[in-house]
């Protein structure tokens, strides 16, 4: 659940940034708090499907998180 929908002290999950990045490039905020409350809710999504596909099939042997590059 996003923040600025309320979900400021529920659960969370961890996501590589690539994967976070892809989420909220598909899916706004509102409609992750609405039609998707949980992960495998998240993980049946239309909007995702092309982006697992993809990711799914990558030799991913370490993801670097660049927002913390500085």
């Amino acid at each position: 659940m996003p923040r600025e929908e309320g979900g400021r002290h529920g659960p969370t999950v961890d996501l590589c940034q690539p994967c976070h990045s892809s989420v909220h490039r598909f899916l706004s905020n509102r409609e992750l708090a609405r039609r998707y409350p949980s992960v495998e809710a998240l993980r049946d999504a239309e909007e995702l499907q092309t982006y697992l596909r993809w990711i799914r099939r990558q030799r991913v042997e370490r993801i670097v998180n660049r927002r913390g590059k500085k």
